[in-house]
């Protein structure tokens, strides 16, 4: 089989960096002047338990756009650009695959596959989630957190899985990935807690007064979730209705009780972060303009997430942990 990276940003060029150092055959699309330091240097991939390995430029070859990287009939596309281009990367998608290609959706956010969908109707589109941080500078990326992504269970998916799990990237197939989807949602809360607060995550995370404003976005979505009758699924040690109580806990009981959730790379920050810094679209509308829109069905309204996405949508800011609590209100 042959994967095809659509959007090869961070979570990209590490999945398609484990897929080519276990020997598979995989082709990178995204911006040429992005790639560029990977075509010059290869692409060097490291986590934070251990693994390294650089991928010789050759065994990776890349393309501007995917009609450029040839799909054929033995193509799997992984989909990871951000959920903004998610309309683009359909039509891209739409004009450039045969029918049936499967294609599996490593986005944030829980109505990217519904939009593909809709755009390229004859191709199979699979939800999948990827739970882990990862860092992407010039041609070296790091996966910075860890968990086993999450894949919609499919016979295409059922026969990709022990393939990802050999080559070092642990994949499972949940009995309900829509609750998979709204569990990983209710974490990527915290994206723009730690863009708007400019510090790493670790350190964002070691802030009471910025998890306090994580605890409060995420109560606010659990209440519009439980109206809809979304159960979301437990992806941390903590159930996701605990998960707010837990962070507001005081530092000092904080850090013995949230052991696990504090194991993060010194250096990682979240991917809105890094879109700020360069002046990018955010993907603030598909974490809380999700919950706007979900609780807008419900006839409820969520103050904090649209605060957010006001926040985010605007100038850049960096804000203190207390200060974002006094202008959310919480």
């Amino acid at each position: 089989m042959h994967f095809i990276v659509l959007g090869a940003g961070a979570i990209g060029c590490y999945v398609g960096g484990r897929l080519a150092a276990h020997g598979h055959s995989v082709c990178l699309v995204g911006r040429t002047h992005a790639l560029a330091p990977i075509a010059q240097q290869g692409l060097r991939v490291s986590d934070l338990d251990g693994f390294d390995h650089t991928v010789p430029a050759a065994a990776l070859p890349q393309a501007a756009t995917l009609a450029q990287a040839v799909p054929g009939p033995d193509s799997i596309v992984l989909l990871c650009v951000k959920s903004g281009a998610t309309a683009s990367a359909a039509r891209e998608l739409a004009t450039a695959c045969a029918p049936g290609t499967p294609v599996i959706s490593l986005q944030n956010g829980v109505d990217n596959v519904a939009c593909i969908a809709e755009v390229a109707p004859r191709l199979r589109v699979l939800a999948g989630m990827v739970p882990y941080n990862v860092v992407l500078r010039g041609a070296h990326v790091h996966r910075a957190t860890a968990g086993p992504m999450q894949w919609q269970r499919d016979a295409i998916t059922e026969r990709i899985a022990p393939v990802f799990n050999a080559a070092g990237l642990a994949t499972v197939l949940p009995p309900d990935i829509r609750a998979v989807q709204w569990g990983k949602l209710l974490l990527n809360l915290n994206n723009p807690v730690n863009a708007l607060s400019n510090l790493p995550l670790r350190e964002e995370l070691l802030d009471r007064d910025c998890r306090r404003v994580l605890a409060a976005l995420q109560t606010e979505a659990l209440r519009v979730m439980a109206q809809a009758g979304i159960a979301p699924a437990q992806l941390t040690a903590v159930s996701p209705t605990l998960l707010p109580h837990v962070l507001r806990l005081p530092n000092w009981l904080f850090t013995r009780v949230a052991r696990r959730m504090l194991q993060i790379d010194a250096t990682a920050r979240s991917s809105m972060w890094d879109d700020l810094e360069a002046g990018r679209v955010t993907e603030i509308d598909a974490l809380c303009g999700a919950v706007v829109r979900l609780a807008a069905q419900q006839g409820m309204a969520v103050p904090l997430s649209a605060r957010m996405c006001e926040l985010l949508g605007g100038p850049r800011l960096r804000l203190s942990g207390l200060e974002m609590r006094r202008m959310l209100g919480v």
